[in-house]
C-alpha cells in the first residue's frame, strides 16, 4: 500500500506541470506561422494579404468606445405613482390638515403633487449616482413613458420638505410646521436594475469589432521593417480570422491530445534523466516535489505575465527555477529543468527561438557561477552574472537577426534589471522551501559550516581537542567528496557537528585530556564503551535542541554505524578468553551509513582518529592505515546500504593518504646562530 501511494506521489508531481501548463496556456496552436512583436523588425519575407481581411479593434479602442458609449448613459428607474397617490390621500386626511385654512391646504397639495410628479429619490441612490458622475437618469411611468431628468433636480424627502417650507408665506409655515410633514413624503422613484443592463448591452453590443478591411493583395510588412501600433493590430486580426476559420475545420480533442502528448514528452525527458542518471532524487519524494514546485512557480509567473501584460517576458524570472534545485540538488539537475522549463514556456511566447537561446545562456551561467558555494556572496554574484548574460544575448541576438542597433528595445532591458531584482528574492524562496520540504540547501549548509556560529564556538571551547578533530575530519571527507563527485559542503557540515555529543563529557576521550589521566580507566571495559558510545545520543540530543537539520542529525548518528568500541571490546576480550560476551555492549547504535556522504565521514572520521597514534608519519604507514581502517570497515558491512562502487573507495583512500602526508610533512630545522 505504500509502494502504491509513493507511485501516486512521483506520478502526481510529474502530471502538475502538463496540467498546470494546459490550463494556463492556450490548448491549439494557430496556422499564421510567423511571431512578431512589437517594435521588433519582422524577420521574414514579404508579407501581402492572400484574401480580404477585417482589422479588429485593439483592447483598449474597444474600451474606450465603450466609455464613450456609456458616457452619456442615463440608468433606468421607475416612478411609482401609486406611492404619490397613497401619500397625498394620506395627508390630505390627517386631522392637522383638516384645520388648516382652504388656502393654505390647496398650497400643501398642489407643492406635495408638484415634487411627486417631478420624483423623489432615496438620498442613498442619490448619492452613488453622485459618485458615479451620472448626470441624468431615464424615468419610466406606470405607462411605460419614459422621459429624462436631471439628477441634480430630483427631490429627496428632505429636499422637498425644504422647498415647500421655502415657497410657503410666514404663516403657513408657522401652520405646516405643527403637521410632521416629513413622514409623508417619501421617494416614489426606484432603480429599475433589469431594464437598465439590458439597454447597456444592447448599447455595447452595437459597437463593431472591426475598423476597417485588409484588401486582397495589399502589402502588410516586409523583412527588416519595424512592427509597429498599426500592424500589430493588422497581423494579430489575419492571426485571429485564420484562427477562427481553423477552430470550424479542426477537431478541439485533436488539437489537445497534441498538446498533451507534447508536454507529457517534455516532462518525460526530465523523468528519464532523473531515473538513468539521479535515481536517489527519483526516489525521494521530497527532492522530486522541490523540482515540480519550482518550475511551477516559474511557469504560473510566465503565464499570468503573457496573459494580463505586454510586458516582455524576459522581466520573468526563469533562471529561478536553476538556482532554487541547483542550491538543494546538484548543477546538471538544475540546468535540465531549467531547459525543460524553457522549452515549455518557448511553446507559448512570440519569439521562441530567442527566448530559447536567451534562457539557455543565462542557465548555463547561473550553473556555473553556483557550480562550487562555499559563502553566501555567490548568490548575489550569480544574480551580477546573469544579469549580464541577459543583456549581452539579448543584445547579440538582436543584432545578429535585425542588423540594427535601433531596433534595441530600451524597455526590455528595463525588464531585465526588474528581473534581477526578483531573482535577488531568491534568498527569501529559500528559507520557505526549507521550511515546506524540509531540505537543506547549499546556503544554509554554509551558514552551518561558519565556525564562529555559537554552537560551534561552544564546541571548541568546552572541548577543543574534539573539536579539532572535528575539523580535520572535515577536510579529508571535503576533499574525498570532491574527488567522488558527492556533495562535499554537506560531507564538510556534518563532519563539524559528528562529535558534538562529546560536549557533555569531554574529559572522558584522549584527545582532550591534557594530564595523561584518563577516568574511563577506572570503569570496567562495559561500562567504559557505554560512556564513549553516549556520545552520539548526546550528540543527537544537543542536535535536536539547537534545531539542526535532519540531514545534519544523520551524521550525528551514523558516522560509527554499529560498529565496536574496538579498543574496550578487545581489551575484554583479551582479560576473558574463552568467554562468552555481550557484543551489544561495545557496539554503537547505529544506523549504518545510508549515502555517499555518510560512508565518506565514517572513513574520515576513523582514519583521522587513527592517524594520531602512528609512530612514524611516512607515505608507506599512512597508506598501510588508511587500507587497514577502511578494510575493517568494509569488511563489518558498514556501507552495505550506501550507493559507493570500489572505484569511488579507492578514490578516497587516495586522497586520505594525499592529505595526511601533506597535514604531517617534515618541516626545515632552523639553523642556531653561533656564538
Amino acid at each position: 500500500m505504500n509502494r502504491v501511494l509513493d507511485y501516486i506521489v512521483k506520478i502526481s508531481a510529474a502530471l502538475s506541470i502538463v496540467v498546470v501548463s494546459l490550463l494556463l496556456f492556450p490548448r491549439h496552436t494557430s496556422n499564421f506561422k510567423y511571431y512578431f512583436e512589437i517594435g521588433k523588425p519582422w524577420g521574414y519575407s514579404l508579407l501581402t494579404a492572400e484574401q480580404d481581411y477585417p482589422i479588429y479593434k485593439t483592447d483598449d479602442q474597444l474600451l474606450l468606445e465603450q466609455e464613450q458609449v456609456l458616457r452619456d448613459f442615463a440608468p433606468y428607474y421607475n416612478i411609482n405613482n401609486e406611492i404619490a397617490r397613497q401619500q397625498v390621500d394620506l395627508l390630505m386626511q390627517s386631522d392637522g390638515v383638516k384645520k388648516l385654512n382652504n388656502r393654505t391646504s390647496d398650497f400643501l397639495l398642489r407643492q406635495v403633487k408638484r415634487a411627486y410628479q417631478l420624483g423623489i429619490i432615496d438620498p442613498q441612490e442619490q448619492e452613488n449616482l453622485n459618485n458615479d458622475k451620472i448626470k441624468k437618469i431615464t424615468l419610466i411611468s406606470d405607462k411605460h413613458v419614459s422621459k429624462t431628468a436631471r439628477v441634480n433636480v430630483l427631490y429627496t424627502p428632505r429636499s422637498a420638505y425644504t422647498m415647500i417650507m421655502n415657497n410657503a408665506t410666514r404663516s403657513q409655515q408657522n401652520q405646516l410646521k405643527r403637521l410632521q410633514l416629513e413622514t409623508y413624503i417619501v421617494p416614489n422613484l426606484a432603480y429599475d436594475s433589469t431594464t437598465t443592463e439590458i439597454v447597456k448591452e444592447s448599447l455595447i453590443a452595437d459597437i463593431s469589432l472591426t475598423q476597417g478591411v485588409i484588401q486582397k493583395g495589399e502589402k502588410i510588412i516586409d523583412k527588416g521593417e519595424i512592427v509597429d501600433d498599426r500592424t500589430y493590430q493588422i497581423l494579430t486580426s489575419i492571426q485571429r480570422t485564420m484562427d477562427e476559420k481553423e477552430k470550424d475545420r479542426r477537431s478541439e480533442m485533436v488539437s489537445l491530445a497534441a498538446n498533451v502528448l507534447l508536454l507529457c514528452m517534455l516532462v518525460g525527458m526530465l523523468i528519464l534523466y532523473l531515473a538513468i542518471f539521479r535515481r536517489h532524487i527519483i526516489s525521494d519524494n521530497k527532492s522530486l516535489w522541490l523540482i515540480a514546485s519550482t518550475m511551477l512557480l516559474t511557469i504560473i509567473i510566465a503565464s499570468l505575465t503573457l496573459r494580463y501584460t505586454r510586458l516582455s517576458i524576459y522581466i520573468v524570472p526563469i533562471v529561478w527555477t536553476t538556482i532554487l534545485i541547483r542550491l538543494f540538488l546538484d548543477s546538471r539537475t538544475a540546468f535540465f529543468a531549467h531547459l525543460i522549463t524553457t522549452l515549455i514556456l518557448a511553446l507559448y511566447v512570440n519569439s521562441p527561438l530567442e527566448f530559447i537561446i536567451v534562457q539557455t545562456t543565462v542557465g548555463l551561467v547561473a550553473v556555473s557561477s553556483l557550480r562550487d558555494i562555499t559563502e553566501r556572496s555567490q548568490l548575489a554574484s550569480t544574480v551580477a552574472y546573469v544579469l549580464l548574460a541577459y543583456i549581452l544575448s539579448y543584445t547579440i541576438f538582436t543584432l545578429f537577426s535585425a542588423g540594427d542597433y535601433k531596433l534595441l528595445q530600451i524597455p526590455v532591458y528595463v525588464c531585465i534589471a526588474v528581473n534581477a531584482l526578483l531573482l535577488i528574492c531568491s534568498y527569501g524562496l529559500i528559507y520557505i522551501l526549507e521550511r515546506v520540504f524540509r531540505l537543506v540547501s547549499s546556503i544554509t549548509l554554509v551558514e552551518l559550516t561558519n565556525v564562529n556560529n555559537d554552537l560551534l564556538r561552544e564546541f571548541a571551547e568546552r572541548a577543543p581537542g574534539s573539536f579539532q578533530h572535528s575539523m580535520q575530519v572535515s577536510t579529508l571527507a571535503f576533499e574525498a567528496a570532491k574527488h567522488i563527485g558527492a556533495n562535499a559542503l554537506l560531507v564538510r557540515a556534518g563532519a563539524l557537528y559528528h562529535d558534538i555529543g562529546k560536549m557533555n563529557n569531554p574529559h572522558l576521550f584522549t584527545e582532550n585530556q591534557t594530564d595523561n589521566v584518563n577516568p574511563l580507566n577506572q570503569l570496567t571495559p562495559q561500562e567504559a564503551a557505554q560512556k564513549i558510545i553516549a556520545h552520539v545520543s548526546d550528540g543527537l540530543t544537543i542536535a535536536k535542541k539547537q534545531k539542526l537539520p535532519a540531514i545534519i542529525q544523520n551524521f550525528i548518528a551514523t558516522h560509527h554505524g554499529t560498529s565496536k568500541v574496538k579498543y574496550f571490546y578487545n581489551t575484554y576480550l583479551n582479560e576473558h578468553p574463552g568467554e562468552e560476551i555481550d557484543a551489544s555492549l561495545f557496539t554503537y547504535p547505529g544506523p549504518m551509513p545510508n549515502s555517499k556522504e555518510t560512508a565518506i565521514l565514517m572513513m574520515a572520521d576513523a582514519v583521522e582518529a587513527r592517524s594520531r597514534s602512528l609512530a612514524e608519519y611516512t607515505e608507506e604507514s599512512i597508506e598501510q592505515m588508511v587500507e587497514q581502517m577502511v578494510g575493517a570497515q568494509i569488511a563489518d558491512g558498514q556501507f552495505s546500504l550506501t550507493p559507493l562502487s570500489f572505484a569511488d573507495v579507492e578514490e578516497i583512500k587516495k586522497v586520505f593518504v594525499a592529505r595526511i602526508v601533506s597535514i604531517n610533512h617534515h618541516r626545515i630545522a632552523y639553523p642556531e646562530v653561533n656564538k
